[in-house]
């Protein structure tokens, strides 16, 4: 079976979140349940048709038997595969080759944190980084990291094609516009460019706007062969391109740190998909720092590289903007509990559903979803479709 067999074979049919912004108390278990039960009832089925899971954590190694235990299930297919970020947008590919070879019917994709309120806080997880990954040459020098990692690229990038701060900036700003139109997001109140640009500087050239929330929360979806979820309560939203690629783990082997492998999972996604950047209606980006957003978008193809700062300058990618990016209020302004993949697959499944209220992007029909893990590490790209689509 060739990627071009699997374009619109399997289909989204449930999302559920849980716990956003605190989770007051619950376990990440406790919340990742709650999505997961939220997703499986959005598509309108019981946890006992589950039999397939993909599931990740920060914390634990074997993390899909724990929480297949919790959830009381006895899945056929399992993959705990831990990629970063982009693991459950990475996770949608397997998902779908076993969902078609016939090894599973439903696939539950869930992940649960309380990186915010939990025991296990973000100084935890950066300590359990650094032992269970011992080979980054530059860990000797203690850098704070992720964030040094990612002022780096932004610093190359400003370098060597004149890309200011205000650009960096203009990425916060449109995150927090969209936010204020989504009653679940965490940030919500007004954000200029001067304030960006007067916050706290954390890593030069990002200051704590140009940076990603620490939140708790889960999330969920849910998903089955094409032919099945034409019957389920809700409109599917089909996989039509899905490709991961990775060229590094730490960012001082990055090849180019102005070119991540969205390049390339970009490109195969869209060749599966049979689309081109210029077909895509909404657009989802892992946008840990402001300097993701940009260097996705030139990634991707939706401008050419060196370009991303003056694309989104102006409230490109705000709303009323030229390209809607981001639309929930992304990982800077709605939710980032660690690994924020799974919270782009939920916006694009519901802006596509056309179940966004204030922020819903008219006439939605298709939606790129783009993951990112470690240091610019591994990166994942899906792209989705309605039944229109097909």
């Amino acid at each position: 079976m060739s990627p071009h067999d699997l374009r619109g074979s399997v289909a989204i049919v449930g999302v559920g979140q849980a716990g956003l912004g605190e989770a007051h108390g619950r376990t990440e278990m406790e919340i990742l349940a709650e999505a997961a039960h939220n997703a499986v009832r959005d598509a309108g089925l019981n946890l006992r048709d589950i039999d397939g899971i993909c599931t990740a954590s920060v914390n634990a190694t074997m993390w899909g038997l724990p929480v297949a235990e919790y959830l009381g299930i006895q899945p056929k297919f399992v993959d705990s595969t831990m990629l970063g970020g982009s693991s459950f947008v990475s996770h949608m590919l397997p998902a779908a080759m076993a969902l078609n070879a016939g090894i599973c019917d439903v696939v539950l994709v869930c992940y649960g944190s309380t990186q915010r309120t939990g025991a296990v806080g973000r100084a935890d997880v950066a300590k359990s980084r650094r032992l269970l990954d011992p080979q980054r040459y530059e860990q000797v020098y203690e850098p704070p990291m992720p964030v040094s990692a990612y002022a780096l690229a932004a610093a190359r990038h400003m370098h060597q094609y004149g890309t200011t701060r205000e650009q960096l900036a203009e990425v916060a700003v449109a995150a927090r516009k969209w936010a204020q139109r989504n009653p679940e997001a965490f940030m919500r109140d007004p954000l200029s460019i001067d304030d960006v640009l007067k916050s706290r500087m954390i890593a030069d050239p990002l200051s704590v706007r140009d940076c990603c929330l620490v939140t708790d929360g889960a999330g969920a979806y849910v998903m089955v062969r094409a032919e099945r979820a034409k019957d389920l309560a809700k409109k599917p939203v089909y996989l039509l391109g899905s490709a991961s690629a990775t060229w590094h783990r730490q960012i001082s082997c990055m090849p180019d740190l102005t070119v991540t492998a969205a390049k390339e999972s970009g490109e195969r996604a869209f060749e599966m998909a049979g689309m081109t950047p210029s077909d895509i209606d909404v657009v989802e980006l892992y946008d840990a720092f402001t300097i993701n957003t940009i260097l996705f978008l030139e990634d991707l193809g939706f401008c050419a590289k060196g370009e991303g700062g003056a694309f989104v300058s102006g409230g490109a990618i705000a709303p009323g903007g030229r390209l809607p990016v981001n639309t929930n209020g992304g990982g800077l302004s709605c939710v980032h509990p660690g690994m924020y993949g799974m919270f782009i697959t939920i916006e694009a499944v519901r802006q596509l559903r056309g179940e966004c209220g204030e922020r819903q992007v008219p006439g939605a029909e298709t939606a790129i979803v783009h993951g990112n893990g470690g240091t610019l590490s591994a990166q994942a790209t899906a792209i989705l479709g309605t039944a229109s689509t097909i």
